[in-house]
């Protein structure tokens, strides 16, 4: 998740980053995200391998937008994740990205966008990210 948080700083867009699990620290999590609004956080980005449960259990807590990167972490290199997390029953909506490092890219820059909605500097800082990728 290192290039998530690169972009997201290079987008300027501020963020907190934590190491949660869904299966070992069920408490833990359910405290967090139930701070979400006194921590005014916008928008969840969880990155999970194997069963990867914790983007659909943060979807199951909260009624924002939760985005999904599926890790390839087992011996099915990921498609496992990315079934566990593409597959959310209706109501527990879960937007998902590709595997791996393009996913934490994409679901950067998907956080941006959703932000974007009513952040003109973050829209703006979209615009120049994505000139600078046609440049590559």
């Amino acid at each position: 998740m290192d290039k998530t948080k690169e972009i997201l700083d290079e987008l300027e867009v501020p963020y907190e980053f934590n190491v949660i699990s869904a299966h070992r620290d069920l408490e833990k999590l359910r405290d967090y995200v139930s701070q979400s609004e006194e921590k005014n956080i916008k928008v969840f980005i969880t990155a999970a391998g194997g069963a990867a449960a914790l983007p659909g259990v943060v979807a199951a807590m909260t009624n924002l937008p939760v985005i999904g990167v599926p890790i390839g972490s087992s011996s099915l290199k990921g498609i496992d994740a990315l079934m566990s997390i593409v597959q959310m029953p209706p109501g527990i909506p879960v937007g998902t990205v590709a595997l791996d490092s393009w996913g934490a890219r994409n679901s950067a820059i998907y956080a941006a966008s959703i932000l974007a909605l009513s952040n003109q500097k973050i829209n703006e800082n979209i615009t120049k990210y994505k000139n600078k990728l046609k440049q590559k």
